[in-house]
């Protein structure tokens, strides 16, 4: 979920964060910090936040009889 209430906390999707590579972080509170850590001012920002890939569907397993009543 994107939006729920109790999300775990990670400078990646921090509101004081910005991402300079792929796994650091420049915190405004803390300077250059890595990605996946916190600290107590953490601001949780969802437009930050990327959610996993959906899985794929894999069509290769199913027959005709799959799609009959």
């Amino acid at each position: 979920m994107l939006f729920k209430k109790e999300i775990e906390p990670r400078c990646a999707y921090c509101a004081r964060g910005t991402q300079l590579e792929e796994h650091t972080i420049l915190c405004k509170k803390k300077g250059v910090v890595e990605a996946g850590g916190h600290c107590r001012s953490f601001q949780y920002d969802p437009l930050k936040r990327v959610p996993p890939r959906p899985a794929v569907l894999d069509l290769s397993r199913l027959d005709d009889e799959d799609f009959s009543l």
